[in-house]
């Protein structure tokens, strides 16, 4: 399993950045290869939702589920199907703001990607991540 961690200060109040995080259809705005998501049912711990990603030019569809839910404190999500994964994002008040932290834990599909593209889609996921964070940063503040 690869993993990234990325933490960011947020100027908004931790009760918006985790509304926000938590609403599987607003990651089509922050998560640049997350192509589609569809079926949400539920709230909170239970809580999934159908995916498609794009990850090195190939499409992935899974599914998504919610299986810690600490209002304004943490969520964790795992993910079955094209890519296995589990995202970890943690809330902490900071000076009226939010410090966001997120860790993400994935299995790369190497046999559909081959070996020599694994080193590149670390690089790039890894950018990504570092990407999403800011967009979320950016939905929040603007």
């Amino acid at each position: 399993m690869e993993r990234v961690k990325k933490s960011i200060t947020i100027n908004a109040p931790v009760e918006k950045v985790f509304n926000y995080v938590s609403d599987p259809m607003k990651q089509i705005e922050w998560m640049p290869s997350m192509m589609k998501v569809k079926d949400v049912s539920g709230s909170g711990v239970g809580q999934s939702h159908r995916w498609t990603y794009k990850m090195a030019g190939i499409m992935f569809d899974g599914e998504s589920t919610t299986t810690e839910h600490v209002q304004n404190e943490r969520i964790v999500k795992e993910s079955k199907g094209g890519i296995t994964s589990t995202f970890n994002f943690d809330f902490e008040p900071h000076d009226g703001g939010t410090v966001l932290k997120m860790a993400i834990e994935y299995a790369v599909p190497v046999p559909v990607l081959g070996k020599i593209a694994e080193k590149i889609v670390l690089k790039r996921n890894e950018r990504e991540a570092g990407l999403a964070m800011t967009n979320i940063k950016e939905a929040m503040e603007g």
